[in-house]
């Protein structure tokens, strides 16, 4: 933990998407490229999906978290700021490494897309068949 800004400092991933993910004690505030967590991702089940980790370990409005998202989609950015947070309330106290591990938490998902075949229209979409 940084003695500067007393915050932790760590980096989530999912799909093409990265967050960056600083997060100190405070009133449970979530701030996502300086805008709130529901104004930013816009629909409830990604702001619940950013949120799992904190009601995991029962300590919901006590991390102030701010966070920088690039690239991918909104699902991806709200699975990597869920990556992030967890590693955040890991390094700030390693008794909440086991929960999270149980929920899933801290595994970083690692499907990504296909990538397109050439001769085909897409990853594995075939031309329709023709008998004749």
């Amino acid at each position: 933990m940084p003695d500067a800004t007393n915050e932790i400092v760590t980096i989530g991933r999912r799909k093409a998407a990265r967050a960056r993910v600083r997060m100190k004690p405070g009133s449970g505030r979530i701030t996502v490229n300086g805008r709130p967590v529901d104004e930013y991702l816009a629909r409830e089940v990604l702001v619940m999906v950013t949120e799992q980790p904190f009601q995991v370990i029962g300590c919901e409005g006590k991390f102030d978290v701010r966070a920088r998202c690039n690239g991918g989609g909104l699902s991806g950015q709200a699975g990597a700021l869920r990556l992030g947070i967890a590693r955040a309330l890991v390094a700030f106290d390693e008794k909440y490494r086991t929960p999270l591990r149980r929920a899933g938490f801290l595994t970083r998902d690692p499907r990504q897309v296909e990538r397109k075949k050439y001769g085909r229209p897409g990853a594995r979409k075939r031309f329709q068949f023709s008998k004749r």
